[in-house]
């Protein structure tokens, strides 16, 4: 399993970063750390049992709705 976010949906409201602290960041500029990687959609490699259980929370707290797990 993998998450997708996508970039032009979130506003930066940062819930995920307290989801899953190890998978979000904002940067110094309070952007999500994934818009240095990708324009439209950032997709993340293989999550282990953990890291999916944390994402499943981050789905759920995104305000915007921009973050969904795929495959």
């Amino acid at each position: 399993m993998k998450f997708a976010v996508d970039l032009e949906q979130c506003e930066n409201h940062g819930q995920c970063t307290f989801a899953a602290p190890d998978l979000f960041a904002l940067d110094a500029e309070g952007q999500l750390s994934y818009r240095g990687e990708a324009s439209d959609e950032y997709t993340s490699a293989e999550l282990n049992g953990a890291d999916a259980d944390a994402v499943s929370s981050a789905v759920d707290m995104c305000p915007m709705q921009a973050i969904r797990l795929v495959g």
